[in-house]
């Protein structure tokens, strides 16, 4: 007879925290075993435990190590301690990823609505500080509060009206298999809306009509461009995208992104260029063609195609915390599509109770642009995506405007 042998599995330790890790080891190399173990619980407990990697760089949560305990013990330490600490936490993240090499650390403390134009200092500890001079609005959604830790992330002014690129620090991540890259200290990157380029690369497929989707002739159009965010997700649908942009570091990530993509990119940024037909601006197929200018200048443009019949199926305008400014030109755009149909996908944060009360006034909006219009066009928001939170009660919300001709919408 056989008996089972209850064997007893112990169970595996949980991995350390690989910044607790770093701390650890760190604290006990610079003070005494004592004292440190005195320290070590509080500052744990005051540490970031999440962190996001771009490589090479590992960026951290808003307000790391600039808070309680660690705000002091940094003012003690000299920028060698200090660096030390930054390095440790880079090569602990580093085991943990599985020896990709990191090289680049920094606290993400978000996009600032407005810029205060800065003349910037080294501080003592390799932390970058900078002193108010002037105040404007943050058109180009310049990540200014990017606080450095360690690492040369490139030239800081921004002064030069021809920027240097290949002296900056660029970093890069994949979602949903698009490559995209950019320069943190000067362009924005917003993980959250890996599921909206998600939602748009499946939406022709949820949305097509007879079972079949065409896109060989088909074209979007993306009004806030960024680095290719939802550029992106259109061109590995097969459409070809016109889009606007106004940052020239996020230009030049959407050129670096749709070469690593294998895409073919046009960008018009000189006066000589932006002063040519836009006929001869498409004349050489490329399926990314990427207007360095301001958007309003869209509709002008593309309404200079007409004789091009466009098939437009997609108009883009991803702006927070609304892109209003940019809706009257969005429906200009669609409504001299070729095609029997079209998509305004509209962006705007939202508190929770007005979501509905916002999608029949945006409903409401573009009834009155048909009717002003008179021709044969009607609208009806098909769909509220709620995105990601903004803030506690407010959605990041994509208001779905589907534009058809009146005779066949239902």
């Amino acid at each position: 007879m056989e008996f089972a042998k209850n064997k007893t599995r112990r169970k595996k330790p949980p991995s350390q925290n690989p910044i607790e890790a770093a701390i650890t080891s760190w604290l006990h190399s610079y003070a005494p075993v004592q004292q440190s173990q005195l320290r070590l619980e509080e500052l744990v407990a005051q540490a970031p435990r999440r962190w996001i990697v771009y490589e090479p760089m590992v960026l951290l949560p808003a307000g790391s190590f600039d808070v309680g305990v660690w705000k002091e013990l940094l003012l003690d330490l000299s920028a060698e301690q200090t660096d030390t600490l930054w390095v440790q936490i880079l090569a602990e993240i580093s085991k943990r990823t599985g020896g990709t090499h990191l090289t680049h650390l920094a606290v993400n403390e978000g996009i600032p609505a407005a810029l205060h134009h800065k003349a910037t200092e080294e501080h003592g500890h390799n932390v970058e500080i900078a002193k108010d001079l002037h105040t404007h609005e943050n058109l180009l959604r310049s990540p200014t509060g990017l606080r450095v830790l360690h690492g040369d992330f490139g030239p800081v002014s921004d002064d030069d009206p021809a920027p240097d690129f290949d002296r900056a620090f660029w970093v890069s991540t994949r979602q949903n298999g698009v490559f995209q890259t950019w320069a943190p200290r000067w362009t924005m990157f917003s993980r959250g809306n890996i599921k909206e380029k998600a939602r748009l690369l499946d939406f022709r497929s949820r949305h097509m009509e007879n079972g079949v989707v065409l896109l060989e002739d088909a074209w979007a159009v993306d009004l806030y461009a960024g680095i290719g965010y939802f550029t992106f997700s259109y061109a590995k649908l097969g459409m070809r995208v016109l889009c606007w942009e106004l940052n020239p570091w996020s230009v030049e990530g959407l050129r670096r992104g749709a070469q690593e993509n294998g895409w073919s990119v046009r960008v018009v940024k000189d006066e000589s260029d932006l002063a040519l037909p836009m006929e001869e601006l498409l004349r050489g197929g490329e399926r990314i063609v990427v207007f360095l200018e301001d958007n309003r200048h869209a509709a002008r443009r593309i309404k200079e195609l007409n004789g091009l019949d466009m098939n437009i199926l997609h108009v883009n305008c991803g702006l927070l915390p609304t892109s209003d400014a940019s809706w009257k030109d969005a429906w200009d755009i669609a409504a001299r599509s070729k095609g029997e149909e079209a998509w305004l996908h509209l962006h705007e944060n939202v508190g929770v109770a007005d979501i509905e009360k916002r999608r029949e006034e945006i409903e409401q909006y573009f009834l009155g642009l048909a009717r002003e219009d008179g021709n044969d066009k009607t609208a009806r928001v098909e769909h509220t995506e709620l995105v990601k939170t903004f803030a506690p009660g407010v959605w990041h919300c994509v208001f779905d405007l589907y534009i058809k001709r009146a005779t066949s919408i239902t």
